[in-house]
């Protein structure tokens, strides 16, 4: 059975989220809109597409509810909240009066909602409670299960999204960013050039550094620092670790190796001190670059 929605209407089309006077529109490039979810229906649009993305095109294993509901269900869904990338331009079905299609998707997660319920997804990969203990007086968000539909990624799509996120971050007070990034692919061996690239070019400094939990821990120094040719790992990363990596972020030591959806998992640390200005500049310290 699929979970119901928590803290969700029983009238599918309700309004079931406010964002505190923030806007769930948050911008615009031609026909394409970003925006967060506050419907029932507006969630499970973005776990469809999930699941088409992670199940059908990549090699995830579907268990239990999602192979009957073809959706990418968890149990954090229902606490975190859902930014949407739609495109006007394409509807979702036949008819007129059809939906715009959704075509890319980021979860996020507030540590003040994590800590009333079952903490951040992040923790069964890595040990982060020393890391929300150092910094205690900062406002964390955990990102995950980012992806966009294979004709939208380029850089119009990922510029909304990451227009989105930075507009819930200034929105919220947000102070660092964190959430495990994937390599595709379960045989370390097969993705040494990149993992110890991230490894010796860009761990993160002490006070913000996070290991693997032991029992999952998988080293990323596989090749030595002199044979790393930094260059060709950037272009054996994914995107969104090659975005991650322009905006400031750094790594945790040690990967995990996520056999469910076949992939390698990287722990990103992103302090918003830390992003590049010229980010910042890009999109506005006030996110009005791509305001709706």
């Amino acid at each position: 059975m699929i979970p119901a929605l928590k803290g969700f209407g029983k009238k599918m089309g309700r309004t079931v989220r406010d964002y505190g006077g923030l806007d769930p529109v948050l911008g615009r490039i031609g026909s394409l809109e970003v925006r967060l979810a506050t419907t029932a229906p507006e969630i499970r649009r973005a776990q469809k597409l999930r699941f088409k993305v992670f199940y059908e095109e990549m090699s995830a294993i579907p268990q239990g509810a999602a192979v009957l509901s073809r959706r990418d269900v968890d149990e954090y869904d229902w606490i975190c909240d859902h930014l949407l990338v739609l495109d006007h331009a394409a509807k979702a079905g036949p008819l007129r009066s059809a939906k715009p299609k959704v075509v890319g998707t980021y979860r996020l997660l507030r540590q003040d909602i994590a800590e009333r319920n079952q903490g951040f997804y992040t923790r069964g990969e890595y040990d982060i409670a020393p890391l929300l203990k150092a910094h205690s007086s900062l406002r964390f968000l955990e990102l995950g299960r980012s992806c966009v539909l294979e004709p939208y990624r380029n850089k119009r799509t990922v510029e909304l999204l990451w227009h989105g996120i930075w507009t819930y971050v200034l929105h919220y007070k947000i102070d660092v960013m964190i959430g495990c990034a994937s390599l595709e692919g379960t045989n370390p061996e097969d993705l040494a050039l990149p993992l110890s690239f991230l490894h010796h070019y860009a761990a993160a400094p002490a006070e913000w550094q996070v290991g693997a939990l032991p029992e999952r821990f998988t080293r990323m120094d596989i090749l030595p620092k002199e044979t790393v040719d930094p260059k060709a790992a950037l272009h054996a990363l994914p995107p969104l670790i090659k975005g991650y990596l322009r905006l400031g972020a750094t790594f945790g030591t040690g990967a995990v190796i996520d056999k469910q959806f076949g992939t390698t998992d990287v722990l990103v640390v992103l302090p918003v001190s830390a992003i590049n200005p010229r980010y910042i500049d890009h999109f506005g310290p006030t996110a009005n670059r791509h305001a709706a």
